[in-house]
């Protein structure tokens, strides 16, 4: 088999594999405008509870959650420098890598220098991850701020209109860093999906495929996202009147 068409297949799954992170991406965001999702739904309830907040004269409770945000970002942040130390680590034994890949069901033999180009495509994937958790970190930071100089209850110089925009803005700045820590999970599910490219292009794809498919049923069809839409309460009946007038319990 030539170079060429030995590349095809590998050329055809990396298109295939950004097309399907860039495209997924372009969708969720522009579903998630007028479709009831994960992310559209949870920033209706960060404005709640930013207004509920302003209500309240103890913001304790309301920093802790915003601290307990920040650590989870924190966390995966420091899981992904490990990640990268480890693909480093067996960049630097690409020989001994090939040699155990090969004993893989159905892995296509390769050569060092294109396994090392997957383990390059898969530290580029966790490098941006990384750095898509430190800046969910410092936006988390940035709320923090806000809910710190949020006006409190018996300020009389600020209007119910300031009260409500500055509701609307840190819930705005949540709801940013939370879109940041979801875009650097989709890369730790597209990164797994990378791992099926040591096996060989197709499986690389169809991974890819069913990681699309995952996030899709879970950002826009999952059960947690059915509790947590808003529906109405039905509009009890009003009590039938008796044979004297009087309504009947």
């Amino acid at each position: 088999m030539s170079n060429y068409a030995y590349a095809i297949p590998h050329l055809i799954a990396v298109c295939w594999f950004i097309l399907c992170w860039v495209g997924y991406s372009r969708y969720a965001s522009w579903r998630a405008r007028d479709t009831a999702c994960l992310a559209s739904v949870l920033h209706l309830y960060r404005e709640d509870w930013m207004r509920r907040m302003l209500l309240r004269d103890n913001r304790i409770a309301d920093a802790n959650v915003i601290g307990n945000l920040e650590r989870n970002a924190s966390f995966f942040a420091s899981s992904t420098l490990i990640i990268l130390a480890g693909v480093l680590t067996v960049l630097g034994a690409s020989d001994r890598a090939v040699s155990l890949l090969a004993d893989l069901p159905f892995a296509q033999p390769v050569s060092r220098g294109v396994s090392e180009l997957k383990l390059l495509a898969l530290a580029v994937v966790f490098v941006y991850a990384f750095f898509t958790f430190s800046w969910c970190m410092r936006q988390y930071n940035f709320a923090a701020v806000l809910v710190g100089s949020a006006p409190m209850v018996g300020e009389r110089n600020v209007s119910d209109q300031e009260r409500r925009a500055f509701s609307e803005r840190t819930a705005r700045v949540i709801s940013m860093a939370a879109n940041q820590f979801n875009y650097g999970l989709r890369a730790y599910y597209f990164g797994m999906a990378v791992l099926g490219w040591f096996v060989n292009p197709w499986f690389f794809m169809v991974v890819t495929a069913g990681v699309v498919l995952i996030l899709y049923r879970r950002e826009f069809h999952s059960d947690v996202l059915e509790v947590m839409v808003f529906t109405q309460a039905p509009i009890a009946e009003a009590p039938k009147a008796g044979p004297g007038g009087d309504a009947t319990p």
